[in-house]
């Protein structure tokens, strides 16, 4: 299986054997093996390549103080044989927890001096959990080895380890802090967001030799991490940065250095300290000697610090980091953590950082603070983010982004409250999404309702009040009335140039559609019911979805060569935006009088979601080779056996190749086949339902029928039916809906319906096993075939919809415009009129008694308005 259903699976059993531990305190536990497996791991594979055999690695030993010297002087670290994760699965029955805790007090022993640092009580949090595990030894041990029967699934070998076990690592902390509730915050920053100030960050640190990047209150490390994983997209190779991680909490500070070590980075590459960041400034230069302080300066900070939370202001007036701008308020921490951030960067250096949406207009000494920085122009951009965005808070959330130094003095603001999906309880952002705002960060753009570059002189007369609303009014337009048209008909031409980007890309189609009665009013110049003819015969429209079917005119042999020829030379971190530039350069050769119809992010938005598959699928053969595309493996599913969730197999699936695409294009004979036997079983299940509905509900009481009435009984039924057979062999006559008949006829499609599904299962496990065997002797051609038709046609056939779902929101729009104004009050009013004196009239034909007649002629009367 791919990384996404391995780690969908670590997740889904991990989460049912907590138990009753709480998601928040089970994650320490289950990432503190993951991360002792990894090292276990790299011992082992350490030492083989010093030439080491099995034999040799089973008998190292702390005693062996030579071996121990070596590895550590390497590794960092020291693991005997008898302490590596292997070695507790070997031990089977044998295995107990003070393995465990024997194994991680001699880790800590074993620390290499120069190391001390980055691994020094990296497993206090799992060591002193294990009693939580279970109320007694033997609990705590099957608990660990549960544990370790999952964890041992995770491939820690071979070209893709880091991203495998990394990608596994994040998925866990994330499914961990949507179970955490408010507690998620103290170490997880949404991938999305994270992704989204990496991306910024990346774009402008890419082109330096040396990179320095820092996060004060780095969580689990995943703003530190992604920052490599994106500049990585730009260049050949991360080996050049230094990553500064700082976090409070000791349990979230153990996850900051589990995950950098598991991404690969070199120990000494990583730099990682437990402690107060307001109260105790780091990082500089001598940590052992604070008194000969001098401050590192870095080329990127990132940081989304705990919001608003209360810090200690007195006796920090003369700190360096806020001696420029004064001091945050004492229950408001956001600036003190923002001016941290600034305070250490290089005079070329960017940072981001995520604060509660009150930063951009709270008053007092914040509003001071929040002066200081545009007066200084230190501010670069702001981005509003859509609410709901993190876990277990739904406060309004922003990006800011500042610069040490920079030329321009403008502040971009940018508004992306709109854009997201919903995934169950939170927004997220998608991939389009991230690309869209960082494109506008970049470029610096003002668009429409979405971002907006402002002037120091407009934030001066707006009291230095960043509010985003100030700046960009992203609300979409409230709907209107004309009062004229809706009296006397006709439709606004202020209405009709609300779709002006329409008009400016097709005019002579506006010319068609509307014909102008007065300077302020127009009418449809056509009838109604020919405005979609009317827009998808037009000449223009007509001329645009041929430029459109042009400009991508052999994109499909530039993704097949791309993608499928070349796949070994693919860089899967690079690769997507390969792609995304030869698509937008095509999208630009669809412009029509300047104006850009399709939506650019929306084409991307389809490439990234295909790209997701052909990014694990190109991994796997980069790391397994092609023979993976030929791959079949057991379908391992859970189901429960004697009453327990047991993991077993329930048929095959391709490693790469889905079994109905290779079904539907080799096997498509038998296919058919199949589905002309469910299409049969779907119409004897249409012919029972009827036959039952026939029945009257003397003939439901019998015992022919279930105890509702409302299904047969089939033994019952057979049995009737024989001696119904048997009666008309002797000559007897029914007649043809007559109950005898009826059951006759359902027994003999019940009978149908049961050879059929013998039938349907037989055959449909013989196709099954023939699409292993196919799949298992394709050539490569074949595959290329089946590739291309899962990795390149779907997309191509997405892209190629966009024109036409364009053409039908424009046509759905006019028609809504042309419905709006058709009926005009007085028409409303004359129909209501002759409505009450159709009523008036059959009044008249009523009868009744006095009473009734006195209340008819005061209806009469009010009816026709006397």
């Amino acid at each position: 299986m791919n990384k996404q259903q391995l780690a969908g699976k670590i997740w889904e059993s991990a989460n049912q054997m907590r138990s009753k531990i709480e998601a928040n305190e089970y994650k320490d536990y289950i990432l503190g093996f993951i991360f002792y497996k990894y090292l276990s791991d790299q011992l082992v594979g350490y030492a083989k390549k010093q030439g080491m055999s099995d034999a040799e690695i089973a008998l190292l030993c702390e005693d062996d103080t030579e071996a121990v010297d070596f590895i550590k002087k390497d590794l960092g670290y020291f693991i005997a044989y008898d302490d590596l994760f292997s070695t507790w699965l070997a031990k089977g029955n044998d295995f107990d927890v003070s393995n465990v805790r024997d194994a991680l007090s001699a880790f800590e022993r074993l620390i290499h001096t120069n190391h001390k640092k980055l691994f020094d009580g990296i497993f206090n949090t799992l060591q002193t959990g294990l009693s939580k595990l279970g109320e007694s030894a033997a609990k705590q041990t099957k608990a660990i080895s549960d544990l370790l029967q999952l964890i041992k699934t995770i491939p820690m070998d071979g070209k893709q380890d880091y991203d495998v076990l990394g990608y596994i690592y994040e998925y866990l902390i994330e499914k961990f802090a949507a179970n955490a509730g408010k507690k998620a915050g103290e170490f997880y920053t949404p991938h999305e967001v994270s992704l989204l100030m990496s991306e910024i960050i990346a774009h402008h640190v890419k082109d330096k030799e040396k990179i320095k990047i820092y996060d004060p209150t780095s969580g689990s490390g995943s703003l530190l991490i992604n920052i490599g994983n994106c500049v990585a997209k730009h260049v050949n190779g991360v080996d050049n940065i230094i990553y500064y991680a700082q976090e409070l909490k000791a349990n979230t500070y153990n996850l900051t250095r589990m995950n950098l070590v598991m991404r690969g980075i070199k120990p000494n590459s990583i730099v990682t300290r437990n402690g107060d960041t307001l109260e105790d400034d780091w990082p500089y230069f001598d940590e052992n000697d604070p008194s000969a302080y001098s401050p590192l300066y870095v080329d990127a900070v990132v940081s989304n610090p705990p919001y608003s939370q209360q810090w200690d202001p007195a006796h920090k007036e003369s700190d360096p980091r806020y001696a420029r701008f004064g001091l945050a308020p004492k229950t408001k921490a956001d600036y003190a953590f923002l001016l941290h951030d600034l305070y250490h960067l290089k005079p070329d250096g960017m940072m981001a950082i995520v604060l509660p949406h009150g930063v951009l207009f709270r008053g007092g000494e914040e509003g001071a603070i929040r002066k200081q920085l545009i007066e200084q122009n230190h501010i670069d951009a702001i981005i509003g983010l859509p609410a709901n965005i993190f876990f277990g808070t739904g406060i309004p959330t922003v990006i800011l982004v500042l610069r040490q130094k920079r030329d321009k003095t403008d502040v971009l603001i940018v508004d992306a409250s709109k854009h997201f999906i919903k995934v169950g309880k939170n927004n997220k952002l998608q991939a389009s999404d991230i690309k869209r705002i960082t494109d506008a960060v970049i470029k610096r753009e003002s668009n429409p309702k979405f971002s907006q570059v402002v002037s120091k002189a407009t934030l001066r007369k707006n009291d230095y009040n960043l509010n985003i609303a100030r700046y960009v009014d992203s609300a979409d337009n409230a709907e209107t009335w004309d009062l004229h048209a809706t009296m006397l008909g006709g439709i606004p031409v202020n209405e009709i140039s609300q779709l002006e980007r329409y008009w400016q890309a097709f005019p002579g189609l506006r010319l068609t559609l509307f014909s102008n009665t007065s300077s302020h009013y127009a009418q449809l110049a056509i009838v109604v019911d020919e405005v979609k003819s009317s827009i998808t015969e037009h000449s223009e429209v007509q001329a645009f979805a041929h430029s459109y079917a042009k400009a991508f005119t052999g994109f499909d042999s530039y993704l097949r060569t791309e993608l499928i020829t070349q796949w070994q030379a693919v860089n899967i971190a690079q690769q997507e935006g390969v792609l995304s530039h030869a698509l937008f350069a095509r999208l630009e050769n669809t412009l029509l009088n300047g104006v850009a119809l399709i939506d650019k992010y929306q084409a991307y938005q389809l490439l990234n979601n295909h790209w997701q598959i052909i990014a694990g699928d190109v991994e796997m053969l980069q790391t397994e080779g092609f023979a993976a595309s030929t791959q079949v493996d057991p379908n391992m599913v859970i189901k429960k056996v004697n009453g327990k969730d047991t993991e077993v197999q329930d048929g095959w699936v391709g490693q790469i190749l889905p079994f109905d695409l290779v079904q539907n294009t080799h096997l498509n004979e038998e296919l058919q086949a199949l589905k002309q036997q469910e299409n049969r079983l779907a119409e004897i299940n249409a012919e029972l339902e009827t036959l039952l509905d026939s029945f009257s509900e003397d003939d439901n009481a019998l015992d022919t029928f279930n105890d509702n009435g409302d299904g047969f009984v089939n033994t019952a039924v057979a049995k009737a039916a024989k001696q119904f057979n048997t009666e008309a062999k002797k000559g007897a006559a029914f007649e043809v809906d007559s109950y005898e008949a009826n059951i006759i006829k359902a027994d003999a499609l019940i009978v149908e319906e049961k050879n059929l599904k013998r039938a349907l299962k037989i055959d449909s496990d013989a196709l099954h096993l023939k699409t292993k065997t196919t799949i298992e002797n394709l050539n490569e051609q074949q595959v290329h075939h089946l590739l291309e038709l899962k990795w390149i046609s779907p997309l191509l056939n997405e892209l190629n919809q966009l024109p036409s779902d364009l053409i039908h929101q424009l046509t759905r729009q006019v028609q809504t415009l042309a419905d709006k104004y058709a009926t005009t009050y007085a028409d409303v009013a004359k129909e209501i009129k002759n409505t009450e004196q159709v009523l008036a009239g059959l009044i008249d034909e009523l009868t009744g008694d006095e009473f009734d007649q006195q209340g008819l002629a005061e209806l009469k009367a009010f009816l026709q308005g006397a």
